[in-house]
């Protein structure tokens, strides 16, 4: 299966759980581009942080 990706409204391309930072607040977790703070799709978070680097 090849890797998922998304790219981010400021350009950068997200693949892994440490391309994005968790912010619990409430019932769910919201996950933010570690760049710009711009919220992820829960979905494709959920994808993304399930990948392993390498």
């Amino acid at each position: 299966m090849s890797p998922k990706t998304h790219r981010c409204v400021c350009g950068r391309t997200l693949e892994y759980r440490q391309d994005m930072t968790k912010v619990v607040d409430g019932t769910y977790p919201t996950w933010l581009c570690r760049d710009c703070r711009t919220p992820v799709p829960g979905i494709v978070a959920e994808q993304l942080r399930h990948q392993n680097p390498g």
